[in-house]
């Protein structure tokens, strides 16, 4: 009987552990796999790794990157130096066939680079979008250049990642593991109006505070039209820089307004929009078909689908957008995210491949 394969996992933050459960999972319920799981980034500064254990995973490693309560940019710098370190010492040691690394954040361009440069198979999932973000763009394709295996979340993605040079037998187009079990999802009994969703784009608080306050005015004046019972859901924005000004504009202290995916699905199937620029605006809610009402930049490039009503950021921009969003018909709606079994099919094909195919030693296709 073959070898089973160890699959390390790095996980650094609430939102893309939310996409690898059902990865994570999977490598575990299979027989010639073994999953290890690493704990990393703001897992250690936001308390979330706490969502990693009480999901019933074991955490196999930690690698602390940020310190609390310093963010910016040349905080993420220092972070990632520190992270290239210990993702080093711990796949030394750890010795895994895969890495499997998911996005665009530091956590994902740190473990990479420690695992490629180590001489580590690196599986990337989620590679090929575009998305501006803060540098998210840069280190998404970053990450796909250090890496050998491709999970790309949909048909566009892997075409760019082609493009890229990336050699098309090791690109496989399983679907977003970010719409996994989106049939199974059901609306709280009171769901909220809007759900809103929005992160910094790297400008200094005060103006990131700014955007945010117009953007709850635009939703408060939306929900004054739906009766006395109308709520709204606003969740914490990452830790990019200008974070703090969003968190001043919704009264947030430090490690909260954090909600487990499970309860953040629940409530978005339930409501009429979500307002923002998160991600899950365009791929969650597509799939929920739920409107999309993306504000700013910060999803630029990014595949839309007919839920969007992008927008600018200000009050009356925002409130125009929720009026066209809430009156869209999404009913026949397609989106391009795969047919949510992708947390089944990585994990097959990392166990099927042959080592042979996937070199350490990368060579370009182009």
């Amino acid at each position: 009987m073959p070898r089973k394969r160890t699959i390390a996992v790095v996980t650094g933050s609430r939102a893309e552990f939310g996409l690898l459960q059902t990865v994570m999972r999977a490598v575990r319920a299979h027989p010639r796999l073994t999953l290890r799981t690493v704990v990393a980034g703001l897992h250690w500064t936001m308390g979330t790794w706490r969502d990693v254990r009480d999901a019933g995973f074991t955490i196999d490693e930690k690698v602390r990157m940020q310190v609390k309560g310093q963010t910016g940019r040349a905080a993420d710098v220092r972070a990632l130096a520190k992270g290239v370190e210990r993702f080093g010492a711990v796949f030394d040691d750890m010795k895994p066939d895969f890495v499997i690394v998911l996005g665009d954040r530091i956590e994902a361009f740190a473990a990479a680079s420690a695992a490629s440069v180590g001489g580590v198979r690196v599986a990337h999932v989620h590679g090929g979008d575009r998305a501006e973000g803060v540098a998210d763009e840069a280190m998404r394709h970053a990450v796909s250049k250090l890496a050998h295996v491709h999970f790309p979340g949909s048909a566009l993605s892997r075409k760019r990642l082609v493009r890229m040079g990336e050699s098309p037998e090791v690109v496989f187009d399983c679907g977003s593991p970010a719409v996994d079990g989106w049939r199974d999802v059901q609306p709280v009994d009171d769901p909220p109006a809007f759900i809103v969703a929005q992160h910094p784009v790297g400008e200094r608080d005060a103006q990131e505070r700014r955007w945010m306050n117009d953007t709850l005015d635009a939703v408060w004046s939306a929900m004054g039209h739906m009766g006395d019972d109308a709520w709204c859901l606003a969740v914490a924005p990452n830790s990019d820089p200008g974070s703090d000004g969003i968190r001043r504009a919704l009264d947030l202290q430090p490690g909260e307004g954090h909600l487990p995916r499970a309860e953040f699905l629940s409530h978005l199937a339930g409501a009429k929009a979500i307002v923002g620029n998160s991600s899950a605006g365009l791929i969650e809610a597509a799939a929920l078909r739920i409107p999309c009402v993306n504000i700013g930049p910060r999803q630029a490039g990014r595949e839309k689908p007919a839920n969007v009503v992008d927008c600018d950021y200000g009050y009356e921009p925002v409130k125009c957008a929720i009026k066209r969003a809430i009156k869209l018909d999404l009913r026949r709606m397609r989106h391009p995210y795969g047919d949510g079994h992708a947390g089944e099919r990585i994990p097959e094909t990392l166990a099927a491949i042959d080592l042979r195919d996937v070199p350490v030693r990368k060579l370009n296709a182009y």
